[in-house]
């Protein structure tokens, strides 16, 4: 008998246990998925054990972990994946022009695909992905923003207007003097820790704020910072004219507390950076809010959005021709195509206007001046 074509008993039973160990592992890991998908559909139940009941000992732990490392961990890891993911296209495409791209080969490659997919999923959703479910801001502040209409955008562009020309005087110079990185970040952290004490659901103990090593890529790709969901830290695309990190930070940190929603991270950001005790934090805070206001108000009343512009006073008019400027340098083809992507991805995880979530901020702005009668 020819041991090379009659394999041994002992490598059938290796088969036959390797087959059965895929098989368990491909149940156990549908079965994952299958019961992280179910437990979507109950964001209270998700808040309650999830959100604010092992996430802030996971998103912890990451900071904990990642945070003292000068560089980007998680960038690296994006690398080494990418690299690794195009190795295996590269691998399959000569495999195919050889034609040893057999059957079984290619059962194999879907087999490891499947399970590196579903893998991904389970891990994403575990560690930070499962908050996009959350009631979140809402049922923390009671609010429930409505469909605003153009007198509710008058009313909150005035007031932003107002806020952006008096904290762009109190910063009190041409140009602007800009204080370290590391010190931004914790003033950022800071001014957490101060909305923490009538908000106790914003409270941040250990930063993990990174200068992304992307951030000339970023300027095509459109992206000012980015949060990791694999390694909980946060990364900033220190490019961006300086004035905009203040609100960036904040924008990102919320984040890592876990609102995953575009509109809520940008809320939660702005509810910290308007309690810094550094004024710098709080134009770069109305300077975002603002241009997003001003811009939907646009689209309801162009004189009136107008209007608000020419009452800007010349310091701030010079800062957005700096960010428009800079905007423009960076122009290229492929930008849109990476917001296509990002349009999806949002819509995929309960954010159904996609890009557009991120004007969604203005509604909760506006729920909570309703509410609270400040701004």
């Amino acid at each position: 008998m020819d041991a090379a074509v009659y394999p041994t008993v002992e490598k059938v039973r290796l088969i036959k246990k390797i087959r059965i160990s895929t098989l368990v592992w491909g149940i156990l890991l549908l079965s994952l998925c299958i019961f992280i998908k179910i437990f979507s559909y109950f964001p209270f139940a998700i808040e309650q054990y999830y959100s604010r009941g092992i996430y802030p000992y996971i998103s912890s732990f990451y900071r904990f972990i990642f945070g003292w490392i000068p560089f980007s961990f998680g960038d690296l890891f994006y690398f080494a994946t990418g690299s690794y993911l195009l190795y295996l296209f590269i691998r399959i495409i000569v495999l195919a022009c050889y034609r040893r791209l057999t059957r079984v080969k290619i059962l194999s490659k879907l087999k490891s695909i499947g399970f590196t997919i579903a893998a991904i999923y389970i891990y994403f959703n575990l560690s930070w992905g499962l908050n996009y479910n959350r009631p979140g801001i809402a049922s923390q502040l009671n609010l429930t923003p409505q469909m605003h209409n153009a007198q509710d955008l008058k009313t909150i562009t005035g007031i932003l207007l107002q806020k952006l020309n008096d904290s762009r005087l109190k910063v009190n110079i041409d140009k602007i003097a800009f204080k370290p990185y590391p010190e931004v970040f914790g003033e950022a952290q800071q001014a957490f820790q101060a909305a923490s004490v009538n908000l106790p659901f914003m409270n941040f103990k250990t930063a993990s704020v990174k200068r992304s090593m992307y951030g000339r890529m970023g300027n095509y790709l459109g992206f000012l910072g980015y949060y990791n969901p694999f390694t909980g830290e946060a990364q900033l695309n220190l490019t961006m004219p300086r004035f905009l990190i203040p609100y960036v930070v904040c924008h990102e940190m919320a984040h890592q507390l876990g609102y995953a929603s575009e509109s809520e991270a940008s809320f939660v950001g702005y509810l910290a950076a308007v309690n810094s005790k550094d004024i710098l934090f709080q134009y770069s805070t109305y300077f975002d809010f603002f241009e997003y206001a001003n811009r939907e108000l646009y689209y309801r009343d162009s004189a009136a959005a107008k209007s608000n512009y020419k009452q800007l006073n010349s310091l701030v008019k010079n800062d957005m021709t700096e960010v428009r400027s800079y905007w423009k340098k960076s122009e290229n083809s492929l930008e849109p195509i990476i917001k296509v992507f990002y349009d999806h991805y949002l819509k995929a995880n309960q954010q159904v206007n996609g890009l557009k979530s991120y004007n969604e901020v203005i509604g909760w702005l506006i729920a909570y001046y309703k509410k609270y009668g400040k701004v």
